[in-house]
């Protein structure tokens, strides 16, 4: 098992390097760059800014270069807290991002399981129609519009959870944030049981087990879920990824961390404009 997952890991090396080098060329060779700005700067200015960013070596210096920082981690400052380097950032933000995506994981786990589950059970009924359309309208509705009507509803009209921040860190803090992230994760989960749950209480070894009057608990939960739970676990890294990636919209809107609310938005943005003045 484990070398199975080294073998992948390493197959993803090539297929990455080659994004890299696409995504390099394409922004070097696009029109413009981080220093075009309305009123050009004077050419000594902007000899210097293209001096130190090394933007006046060969295209193929700066692609090794750029290939060299990307690999040691050396993202270079930041261009939006100018006293702070990318990887600084990252540092401060990434704890939160992995905290709050975690617990999202959960929620969208163990939540998409259950409601898969119980809709499967109840196939063709009010209550399977009804836990799919809700399923239908988490995936369709994007988090950073679900989030400003949890707080509207939850923290503005009702009073019950704080409207945003990190506060100490405990559970109220969290849940709004946290459901924001998990929703559309949940109803993949949920769609994903669902369809496998139906296919495996089909199968000849769940009528073979309800003919020998196993109880009908025994028959779903030690039978019926280890099928139906392949292609859930298949999706746990990508909806890992996918958790990671999207908290920074869910942070900035939540301002999380209280302290400095952009910080985790910030790696993303900085990495980019890194990109930008290493390629243009």
């Amino acid at each position: 098992m484990f070398s199975f997952v080294l073998r992948r890991l390493a197959s993803a090396v090539p297929t990455l390097f080659i994004v890299v080098t696409i995504s390099f060329f394409l922004m070097r060779f696009a029109p413009g760059g981080p220093f075009n700005l309305e009123r050009p700067l004077p050419p000594q200015t902007m000899a210097n800014l293209m001096a130190t960013y090394q933007l006046d070596k060969p295209i193929w210096t700066q692609y090794v270069t750029y290939i060299t920082n990307a690999v040691t981690g050396d993202f270079g400052p930041s261009y939006i807290y100018k006293d702070n380097t990318v990887a600084e950032l990252i540092g401060k933000g990434l704890p939160y991002s992995l905290e709050l995506g975690f617990y999202a994981l959960i929620v969208a786990l163990v939540g998409g399981v259950l409601a898969g589950t119980v809709a499967a059970l109840r196939q063709n009924s009010l209550l399977d129609f009804a836990i799919m359309s809700i399923s239908t309208v988490g995936v369709t509705v994007p988090n950073f519009v679900v989030g400003p009507v949890l707080t509207l509803v939850f923290a503005i009209m009702l009073s019950w959870l704080p409207a945003g921040g990190w506060g100490d860190g405990s559970l109220r803090f969290l849940i709004l944030p946290m459901i924001a992230l998990a929703l559309p994760q949940l109803a993949v989960f949920a769609r994903l049981t669902r369809g496998s749950m139906i296919e495996a209480l089909h199968t000849d070894h769940i009528r073979t087990a309800r003919a020998y009057g196993l109880p009908a608990r025994t028959v779903v939960i030690t039978h019926a879920m280890r099928a139906a739970m392949l292609p859930v676990v298949s999706y746990l890294a990508p909806c890992a990824a996918a958790l990671l990636t999207g908290s920074a919209v869910v942070e900035t809107i939540f301002t999380i961390p209280e302290s400095a609310a952009t910080l985790c938005l910030a790696p993303s943005t900085a990495i980019i404009r890194w990109s930008w003045a290493q390629s243009s």
